[in-house]
């Protein structure tokens, strides 16, 4: 996935170009490792599925995590023991997704934290405001083969939910992982709202640390101290003002009360949909 224009909106300039680099060269051969050292902390894997502020969380990672930065990939990759090496990426656990790494690259990954040679970090967001979030990205890139999120598209959120009314037809069918929605770009499926859960669901169970990205729009400092805990990172943030997100937290209620047929879609989901959503710490 291409990152250089979003680069521009989430993260601070003078990271820009190691983000940037990080994701045009994502994973040097083995031999590069035997001429530098990957040291030897616990690999450290940056995972949220799409739509989770994953994105955002790269910045404050490249910005303020000093020396360990360089070892710091716009991918996803495994090692046998452990490294000092940031992994960042979006994977699944059970089902196949496109631009998302598979299930069994997955299962090495967890295989390795559960080994406590490596830590997982999953950042997630409330489901409803990433399937928005999501239905925009995947209907401008199959457009323009750049995806994009809502607030670089829609300066309001009434002009959002006026152009989410009249396609609501296609929102339902991405939401209900139809193939109908991927018809000029066939290839694996992405993840259905109900399969989104679900991941989201399983990772909570695995991961080292959990971080809600709502967290990071209330208080950037306090939930970066965990990840630079995890990853035994020495830093004093007391003189530093980290950037909130510029992501609006809880999207989807404002949209529900502006798209009638989006409250419905929202009251109809099945009772095990809506129970994963309470036991991953959300309401409807």
């Amino acid at each position: 996935m291409r990152v250089s224009q979003k680069l521009k909106r989430f993260v601070p300039k003078a990271v820009r170009w190691r983000l940037r680099r990080a994701s045009e060269y994502p994973a040097e051969t083995d031999w590069y490792w035997k001429v530098f050292s990957p040291g030897n902390d616990r690999t450290a894997y940056l995972i949220g599925l799409f739509g989770t502020g994953r994105l955002y969380i790269n910045g404050l990672v490249m910005q303020y995590t000093g020396r360990r930065a360089k070892y710091f990939r716009d991918t996803i990759r495994h090692h046998q023991r452990p490294t000092s090496m940031i992994y960042s990426g979006h994977a699944t656990i059970s089902h196949v997704s496109r631009h998302q790494a598979l299930p069994s690259v997955t299962r090495l990954v967890l295989e390795a934290v559960r080994s406590r040679i490596a830590d997982l970090i999953f950042i997630y967001r409330h489901p409803l405001d990433s399937l928005l979030s999501n239905w925009v990205y995947w209907r401008t890139f199959l457009h323009d083969q750049y995806g994009v999120c809502v607030s670089q598209v829609y300066k309001k959120t009434d002009d959002f939910c006026a152009d989410l009314d009249e396609h609501f037809g296609e929102f339902r069918a991405f939401a209900e992982g139809d193939p109908s929605f991927f018809a000029v770009a066939p290839g694996l499926p992405f993840l259905s709202f109900r399969e989104f859960i679900e991941e989201t669901e399983l990772y909570l169970q695995s991961a080292t640390l959990a971080l809600r990205f709502e967290d990071f729009m209330t208080d950037p400092a306090r939930e970066f101290s965990k990840i630079a805990e995890v990853m035994s990172v020495d830093l004093d943030l007391s003189r530093v003002r980290l950037q909130r997100p510029l992501s609006k937290p809880f999207r989807y209620l404002s949209v529900e009360k502006e798209v009638p047929r989006f409250k419905a879609f929202t009251d109809e989901l099945d009772a095990e949909t809506k129970r994963r959503i309470e036991r991953i710490g959300y309401t409807l």
